[in-house]
């Protein structure tokens, strides 16, 4: 039995009069007399089937027990819809099919949700995922993310890449986040980790002379979920052999040139704009900047160098800046929202949130008696003050005030609503930032990154100095429209310098020797320099589609709980698995 002739969408007028045999699910059926009209839906598109009973009776009569969702095979002649009754929203709107047969493949039951509407509840939609994808426009992202990871493939294809896949049990290495741990049945007592991402296999392949090596890389890591992660994730991984940081952006600029002409049809400038770490943070608050909003973050210190208002005197007196953000036109804001935006500043470590409504001619704030007219006028000038603003102030610590104001300022643009052209394309690099971040939960430094970033050539020195928080690391990120959807950076290639950066980071010999040991080894035998980058597939993908989380670009996500609910992931396993497995289950049943 033939199921098809031609796809739900492959039908127009050039086929009038042609015997065709369509596949697929009933997306609504239409009584009109006794004629019934069907949409007939497959992966590709929509076709409108016409039963009419004076034609074939029991044809139609079969017709009219369809209910949505029934998987049905009709055959029949094309024809040209009746003038009047074309649909131009559709590739197939100009022509229906006159059906003489029909089989039904398959009954479907009442649906616990309708297909052709926008569901609320995402709980249930992941219940049933495998309805939830028949619905276009989730059917339409899965179909983007194919074309974005075969435009990527092609293009490092075409550019000399291997792919090679690396295993997914490894060795539980401190990388940053928290491992997902496998126990290993043949080895009692040991464990296996999910790879938090390829980082020590990519380099081990640059010290085999591969040279050139990416993958389509499954990463797991188990951590708090949001919008946009996942616990586990897919990322184009990247590593070259022999290279500095602009073969880096060179590559990743064509294969953005590539990924945008194939999804979207256009073309995008290069090269992107850059920008050091230091000036995101001082200019936006974030080393992800959105740079669509013209709303930037001004240092007004030296403005208030000999201020008598106490909160700013004691800022600057104790090392910490002052500076300003002029939310413009939002003076009209609510009590409400100001405390809103206050309790977001106490949330991230400020004592408060210092503002400035400009309305009907005049200041008004309880801070303005404090300044002096040269400062009103100095402040006036530098932030463009006009009628309507609201300008908030930030003083404490540097790394504070950027991060509170950095967040002010995206919800300051969502209280404006604030839109942008949904195709406006902002990238950015962020460059040089911090290699070391001080801790002071646990009394140690940090890597910003992960270990194996290597400092910046002049800044080397410093790490014997103890110098710590002033050097850079060759490190980089990708940003588009205020979302990271990339990072790497140049690595490490000699032993003695990972042996002492490990050092700074507090692993000592023992532990370098049982954790890394291996890569250690291999660079003392004549690793090549190298480095990569790791590009966030499901975060790219879910910008393209203008999608709201990356929940809608992954086949089968878990949700906000950890949860796939489909099929009740993760659920408790039979005593008798973990026996053999020489584990002991500590929760009460």
């Amino acid at each position: 039995m033939k199921f098809r002739t031609h796809t739900c969408a492959a039908l127009r007028a050039g086929d009038i009069g042609s015997r065709v045999t369509l596949a697929g699910w009933v997306g609504s059926r239409r009584d009109h007399g006794g004629v019934v009209f069907v949409d007939l839906r497959d992966r590709e598109g929509i076709t409108q089937v016409v039963f009419r009973p004076e034609e074939h009776p029991a044809v139609a009569e079969a017709a009219h027990g369809l209910r949505d969702e029934d998987v049905i095979k009709v055959s029949g002649t094309v024809a040209r819809r009746l003038e009047g009754t074309e649909n131009s929203k559709l590739a197939t709107g100009d022509v229906e099919i006159v059906a003489d047969e029909i089989v039904v493949l398959n009954k479907a039951e009442v649906l616990p949700f309708p297909l052709d509407e926008q569901i609320a509840n995402e709980d249930l939609r992941l219940t049933h995922r495998y309805l939830d994808l028949r619905r276009p426009a989730m059917a339409s992202n899965l179909r983007l993310r194919h074309r974005v990871i075969k435009t990527v493939r092609d293009v490092l294809d075409a550019d000399g890449f291997w792919e090679i896949e690396t295993p997914i049990l490894s060795k539980s290495t401190p990388e940053g986040a928290r491992d997902f741990l496998v126990p290993s049945r043949l080895n009692p007592g040991s464990f296996y980790a999910l790879p938090q991402a390829p980082q020590q296999y990519k380099q081990l392949l640059m010290a085999a002379g591969v040279e050139k090596y990416f993958q389509i890389a499954r990463c797991f890591r188990d951590e708090d979920l949001r919008a946009d992660r996942q616990p586990e994730f897919t990322q184009a991984d990247i590593e070259m052999s022999f290279i500095t940081a602009e073969d880096i952006f060179a590559l990743i600029e064509r294969m953005f040139v590539a990924v945008f002409r194939e999804a979207w049809g256009v073309e995008i400038a290069t090269p992107f704009p850059r920008m050091t770490y230091r000036e995101a943070m001082d200019r936006f608050g974030s080393d992800k900047p959105d740079t669509r909003y013209a709303q930037e973050i001004v240092d007004v210190g030296d403005i208030f160098a000999g201020t008598e208002f106490k909160v700013f005197r004691g800022a600057l007196d104790g090392g910490g800046v002052v500076r300003a953000l002029n939310a413009k036109g939002l003076a009209k804001i609510t009590t409400g929202q100001i405390e809103e935006l206050t309790g977001m500043a106490k949330q991230f470590g400020a004592k408060g949130l210092a503002f400035i409504k400009c309305e009907n001619g005049e200041w008004k704030s309880p801070i303005v008696k404090f300044f002096t007219e040269a400062e009103k006028a100095a402040l006036r000038e530098r932030l463009s003050i006009e009628e309507g603003d609201l300008v908030l102030f930030g003083a404490d610590r540097r790394d504070i005030v950027c991060e509170v104001l950095g967040r002010v300022r995206l919800r300051a643009v969502e209280i404006l609503g604030i839109t942008h052209d949904p195709r406006r394309l902002d990238f950015l690099w962020v460059v040089d930032f911090p290699l070391l971040a001080w801790s002071e939960e646990e009394q140690k430094w940090n890597a910003v990154h992960h270990p194996f970033t290597r400092p910046k050539a002049g800044d080397v020195a410093l790490l014997d100095e103890e110098r710590h928080a002033d050097v850079r690391a060759e490190a980089y990120d990708i940003v588009l429209n205020g979302v990271e959807i990339g990072g790497g950076s140049i690595r490490i290639h000699e032993a003695d310098l990972q042996a002492k950066m490990f050092s700074v980071l507090g692993v000592g010999e023992d532990q370098q020797a049982s954790m890394f040991g291996h890569l250690l080894k291999a660079f003392r035998f004549g690793a090549p320099p190298h480095g990569g980058i790791a590009l966030g597939l499901d975060r790219l993908v879910m910008l393209l589609a203008h999608a709201e989380s990356i929940r809608d670009v992954i086949a089968f996500p878990k949700n906000n709980r950890g949860v796939e609910l489909m099929t009740a992931s993760p659920s408790a396993v039979d005593f008798r698995q973990l026996r053999e497995l020489y584990i002991a289950s500590t929760k009460k049943a």
